[in-house]
């Protein structure tokens, strides 16, 4: 697979949470903006593959999907295609990775939680108060997907070599 090797952590943020305000759910919007920004030669079916893990799971309220659609990127780039059991060292890899992701995202959201309905329990989710928490939640979880790819890749991160020069 293709991968750019220079990104902006900073624009797949934006990206993310601009596809958010644009019309994609948390997820579709996390995985299109790392499949944008990284030019990955993958169809555009992988965001379709994300639709349903959206709102927690189906609108179930289960694991929040900005989380989902971060899991769902890391399985992309370190996933794997062979069926080789469970010690199978590429998919103890994507396991510790997606570990990361998840332990991160519930200590920083501020509320210790992956599940949606409890991220979004003080929203009336009918009238969309809980939007701008969620655009937050997705950009958030996009940066730190993009950031764990990039390190495990060892890509650039042009943010890191403009802060450096700004300097």
């Amino acid at each position: 697979m293709h991968v750019k090797q220079e990104v902006s952590l900073k624009k797949i943020q934006e990206d993310a949470k601009n596809n958010f305000r644009e019309g994609f759910f948390c997820c579709e919007a996390l995985v299109s903006a790392v499949k944008d920004n990284f030019e990955l030669d993958v169809p555009d079916q992988v965001i379709a593959m994300a639709t349903g893990m959206a709102v927690g799971a189906g609108h179930s309220g289960c694991m929040c999907g900005a989380l989902n659609g971060g899991i769902l990127t890391l399985g992309l780039f370190f996933g794997r295609t062979e069926k080789k059991g469970p010690a199978d060292p590429q998919a103890v890899k994507c396991m510790e990775l997606t570990n990361e992701l998840h332990d991160w995202f519930r200590k920083e959201n501020g509320k210790n939680a992956v599940c949606c309905r409890v991220l979004t329990r003080e929203f009336d989710m009918g009238k969309g108060e809980h939007k701008e928490q969620c655009i937050h939640f997705t950009g958030m979880c996009a940066w730190k997907t993009a950031q764990i790819i990039v390190r495990e890749l060892g890509l650039t991160n042009v943010d890191e070599i403009k802060t450096a020069q700004e300097a």
